[in-house]
């Protein structure tokens, strides 16, 4: 090419070879907005008989033609902001300036650069929140608009909070979504906004373009005011409602109110009930429904909620509580529909007979329930009548006189009126007048001799059998007889339980005999009566009795020291390394012998003399970290007796396993890529995580892989991949991946990302051709595998 004009030497040396000339024609050029100087967009060959060229259209003082060489070029810088598209004509005349060619129409599109920062709609904004109001739920938008193409990332915003005025905690009150700046409280506002101590906050928002992931990016800044307004979304105080109320129904008892109005309210129950007895209407007032009954429920506690038209909760739900008071409206109770008393006939004045028990479901410690005792009648009334008192409030009765005598009257029916003052009951009493205790009883025989019995004899089997007889009124206290062993049982081994009907003493065991601890136990044993004997009589030998018990030596298994024995290794440990000593002893004095059973991994290994555990093979914590086995202990010379007792092992980590993914082994991209594209990957760690993993990731393999793709952390276990141009070609890539722990020592794990960058379906997902086969649809039909890997496009 020879360049006659001066003004395009430097731009026409710099086309030379470029192939950016051609004859005339309809053409479409893309240019970049904001270039400077001369740039020349394309040169058209002149043809006979034409010898220049003319330009007509929307040139705006910047597009020009050469006429006579026909490069068409830029004298200055296009806006796109200002003009997205300019529409030409462009013409070939002869040498009397004729048009023999033509008009050939010209569009030139402006491609956006990023050269408009975004703007907020406002100069400042201001909101208000409620005091606990629902996290997360927005009640202010900022919105900031960019000139640049909205098709493209040089407009897409992303929202963030730098920081508030003032900020009493580490953590944000406040939170913004990066997409639509959307401003709610974040969890910690919800609880702790308070406009008693703080009423006004300045939050700092930012907004970047390029979807806030370049640091090229622009940004605005803009305050915003929020107002903390005072919650009067709460609970009310507890209510109380008398019981059984006789007033029409439904009955207003308290309200809740949200902070503004629309809200839809509701009740929640606490707790489920078969007949839930409340209702809220949309003005937050909440009824009781039917009278309510103390003795069947106390206290109900339930919530009220308040949702918007959408059916999401506005604010946290309120704990409502009812106290239903109680009324007197039981009556007393008796305890038993008749109760009995037994006094001896020479009991004396004031003496205790016994204490007749009344209930009333009323509350407890009130008046209503407050019970007072009164007698009303005593039958037969001979020798004389109110031979009885009750004490009013207990309900204990004594003896008013010392005139009882059984041969007189063995039998009194009392009648005693109860009452809580509102309420009345009567409650029927039968006192029986006893004979007096002055008999003792009398053994059979003194010696019961020797009673031999197995060292394993169960518990509860009775050894032996005594007699003793009481010549007191029959089936009373003072006739029945308590059999108690005085000596010889300092471990309580044995018990005598009475037969009541005969007095007859069955002697039983109750703790297992033990020969090798005791083999003969002589018992002394008495026999006495419930009630107390009479003045002047006392119990004598005649009421004792003696008998030996010898106890035959059984053959018993060995015993080990622990039932469980636990023991902590780490799992490298050579093999051959000792864990522990288990014992067991033979009562016999046999020796022992030990194994192991269900050592299914054969991890553990036992010295049959000792009983020393040693490792036996290599363990290992993530294949099973508590490894339990039981030990047996048997009697050499008697293999029919053994135990058996359980070994575990806590296996306690190393760190011998490298990090691995656990997400992202087939990541794609789709062709052709746009700025911001990212995959996520996640790490993992087979050893066990005492505390959150934190892995380090990098890119391995040639300077290429690194010019090409670049890893960033987002946190202990996750991180991006992302190209670092947009120009790869649609290929499948192998990426070498380095993840390293932070264990002690750390270790490494290398592995290869397949990565394709491929062409996608509408849904986004990949598309990867397959070569035709015998017996598969022919070519031109579209056969693919989509792959399932979300993508994670930068917003």
């Amino acid at each position: 090419m020879n360049c006659t004009m001066d003004i395009l030497k430097a731009a026409c040396h710099g086309m030379n070879g470029l192939g950016v000339s051609g004859p005339l024609q309809d053409m479409t050029f893309s240019v970049s907005e904001g270039t400077t100087g001369v740039h020349v967009i394309y040169q058209f060959t002149i043809e006979p008989p034409a010898v220049s060229l003319r330009l007509s259209g929307e040139k705006d003082d910047v597009i020009e033609i050469a006429s006579t060489d026909g490069y068409l070029y830029l004298n200055g810088s296009l806006d796109r902001e200002n003009k997205a598209i300019h529409r030409l004509q462009v013409e070939a005349l002869n040498v009397m300036g004729e048009k023999v060619k033509g008009p050939y129409s010209i569009t030139i599109n402006v491609q956006d650069i990023n050269d408009n920062p975004p703007k907020f709609e406002k100069s400042k904004y201001y909101g208000a929140v409620w005091q606990n109001s629902h996290p997360g739920k927005p009640f202010l938008r900022v919105h900031a608009t960019d000139r640049d193409d909205p098709t493209t990332p040089n407009a897409k915003l992303s929202y963030n909070i730098l920081h508030h005025f003032p900020n009493p905690f580490k953590s944000m009150l406040f939170q913004i979504d990066n997409v639509t700046g959307a401003i709610s409280t974040s969890e910690l506002g919800s609880r702790l906004l308070n406009p008693q101590k703080q009423a006004t906050f300045i939050l700092v928002v930012t907004v970047k373009d390029l979807a806030g992931m370049s640091e090229n990016a622009l940004t605005s800044n803009i305050d915003v005011e929020i107002t903390v307004k005072e919650n009067i979304w709460k609970a009310p105080p507890k209510v109380s409602i008398k019981e059984n109320s006789t007033e029409p129904h439904p009955i207003s008892i308290t309200q809740v109110q949200w902070n503004e109005p629309d809200a839809k309210y509701d009740l929640l129950q606490r707790e489920w009930l078969p007949r839930f007895p409340f209702t809220i209407d949309q003005n937050g007032t909440i009824y009781v429904t039917e009278p309510l009954d103390r003795e069947e429920k106390e206290l109900y506690s339930f919530f009220a909620t308040a949702k918007d038209n959408e059916g999401e909760e506005l604010g946290r739900p309120l704990l409502i509580l009812v106290q239903v008071e109680d009324i007197n409206d039981n009556p007393p109770v008796c305890q038993n529909a008749l109760t009995i008393f037994e006094v001896q006939e020479n009991e004396g004045l004031g003496s205790n007979i016994g204490t007749l028990h009344a209930t009333d479901m009323d509350k407890k410690n009130t008046l209503n329930s407050r019970l007072q005792f009164r007698i009303v009648d005593q039958n037969p009334k001979i020798p004389l009548d109110s031979l009885f008192i009750i004490q009013q409030e207990a309900g204990t009765f004594q003896l008013s006189s010392s005139s009882l005598n059984k041969q007189v009257a063995s039998t009194y029916s009392v009648t005693v009126e109860v009452t809580d003052k509102v309420f009345t009951t009567l409650c029927d009493v039968k006192i029986n007048v006893i004979d007096i205790n002055d008999q003792i009883p009398i053994f059979e025989k003194s010696d019961y001799g020797n009673c031999t019995i197995l060292e394993d004899t169960p518990e509860g089997e009775v050894i032996l059998e005594i007699q003793a007889t009481d010549a007191d009124e029959p089936f009373t206290g003072s006739s029945q007889i308590i059999y108690q062993i005085e000596e010889g049982d300092q471990n309580k081994n044995f018990i005598i339980e009475t037969d009541p009907q005969t007095n007859r003493g069955f002697v039983k065991i109750s703790k297992a005999l033990d020969f090798e601890m005791s083999s003969t136990y002589n018992l002394t044993v008495k026999a006495i009566n419930p009630e107390p004997l009479v003045k002047g009589v006392q119990y004598n030998s005649s009421s004792t009795a003696y008998f030996r018990v010898v106890v035959v030596d059984a053959n018993e298994g060995p015993v080990f020291s622990k039932n469980t024995y636990i023991a902590d290794i780490f799992e490298d440990v050579p093999v051959g390394t000792l864990v522990m000593t288990v014992t067991a002893n033979d009562p016999e004095g046999d020796q022992i012998r030990y194994t192991l059973k269900n050592n299914k991994r054969n991890w553990l290994e036992i010295d049959t003399v000792s009983g020393k555990i040693y490792t036996a093979a290599p363990l290992d914590r993530e294949v099973e970290h508590d490894y339990r086995v039981q030990v047996t202990a048997t009697e050499e010379n008697k293999k029919s007796q053994s135990s058996t007792a359980i070994f575990m092992i806590h296996i306690k980590d190393v760190n011998d396993n490298p990090p691995r993914l656990a997400k992202g082994n087939h990541l794609f991209f789709c062709h052709p890529l746009h700025g911001g594209v990212k995959a996520e990957i996640q790490a993992t760690d087979d050893d066990e995580q005492l505390y959150p993993p934190e892995f380090t990731f990098s890119l391995g393999g040639s300077e290429n892989i690194k010019s090409d793709w670049e890893i960033s952390r987002t946190d202990g276990t996750h991180a991006y991949l992302s190209p670092k141009h947009t120009n790869l070609e649609e290929k499948q890539y192998s990426i070498p991946l380095i993840i390293n722990d932070n264990g002690k020592p750390p270790l490494e794990g290398a592995l290869n990302l397949q990565v394709n960058v491929c062409r996608c379906s509408d849904e986004g997902r990949c598309f990867i051709e397959v070569e035709n086969h015998s017996g598969m649809p022919s070519t031109g039909m579209a056969v693919g595998l989509l792959l399932g890997v979300l993508l994670f496009i930068g917003r």
